[in-house]
């Protein structure tokens, strides 16, 4: 009797014991699937597989922690029910066709730390939402169609080692809360439509070793207290409307860079594949 009572009890719990995510973790990824055209992904899901098997999907503790789908032909939009998907630490969609608004969801996955979204078609604003991100470090949106200012909310994600915002339709200016990102190492806005003098409070971004500000309309001068970033090894802003024209300059010392002008020469550069 007592081991048919154990059998029986094993039955009733075992689904929910070996249980890989909760429902609503997987109601969004199939979600995720249906509304990105999942069918024709490169490496596409088994619907009637556990999610712990599907391409680019990393459960922990019964938790999905991670969704990397990068150059997988996802196409559509990203619905609000990714939302749902709480735990997750990282987000990697770059190289694919999705499009229509960043969903104002994100804000519900405050365990983020890297959020990529590059290399697609988004449109409008980034979402204010975003600013409810505060353990985020990497934020990658450049190359879609993003448009509008950027939000002072943004500047709240105290965290962030990498903004690259580059190549979208941004405009606007600087906001001067920039300088709250002291963690930052890479910061890009380069060939957007933004305008206004460069914002003396980037200097305060201490740890700051590459800032890509070409293809815009800023004007003014740089200012003389980026002289006191020490670790700034990388700087673009040709292309704009400054007082002078300043040659792009990678591994040189910033003390350099007052001195450095230029009517019709080109410095040399190394590579820089993130915008």
């Amino acid at each position: 009797m007592n081991s048919l009572k154990l059998l029986l009890l094993c039955f009733f719990i075992t689904p929910y014991a070996f249980s890989q995510i909760t429902p609503e973790e997987k109601e969004a990824l199939v979600a995720i699937y249906q509304a990105t055209n999942g069918d024709n992904w490169n490496a596409s899901w088994n619907m009637n597989d556990t999610a712990k098997n599907w391409y680019g999907v990393k459960i922990e503790d019964n938790k999905v922690v991670e969704i990397n789908l990068e150059f997988n032909n996802l196409k559509g939009r990203l619905p609000d029910d990714i939302g749902n998907l709480i735990h997750l630490k990282k987000i990697n969609l770059g190289f694919n066709k999705l499009s229509e608004s960043i969903p104002t969801t994100i804000e519900k996955l405050t365990e983020l730390k890297s959020l990529e979204l590059f290399m697609n078609e988004f449109e409008g604003p980034i979402p204010t939402q975003i600013g409810a991100l505060k353990q985020l470090e990497t934020l990658k949106i450049y190359s879609n169609n993003l448009s509008g200012e950027l939000p002072v909310e943004l500047m709240e994600l105290t965290n962030l080692k990498e903004l690259l915002l580059g190549s979208n339709n941004f405009s606007g200016t600087i906001p001067v809360e920039i300088g709250a990102l002291t963690k930052l190492k890479k910061l890009s806005l380069m060939n957007n439509q933004m305008v206004g003098e460069i914002p003396v409070e980037l200097a305060q971004l201490t740890a700051l070793e590459e800032l890509l500000l070409s293809s815009n309309q800023f004007t003014g001068n740089l200012p003389l207290e980026f002289i006191n970033l020490k670790n700034l090894n990388t700087i673009m802003v040709s292309g704009n409307k400054l007082s002078q024209e300043y040659i792009s300059i990678s591994g040189k010392k910033p003390e350099a860079l007052m001195d450095l002008q230029s009517q019709n020469s080109t410095a040399s550069m190394n590579p820089v594949n993130d915008q």
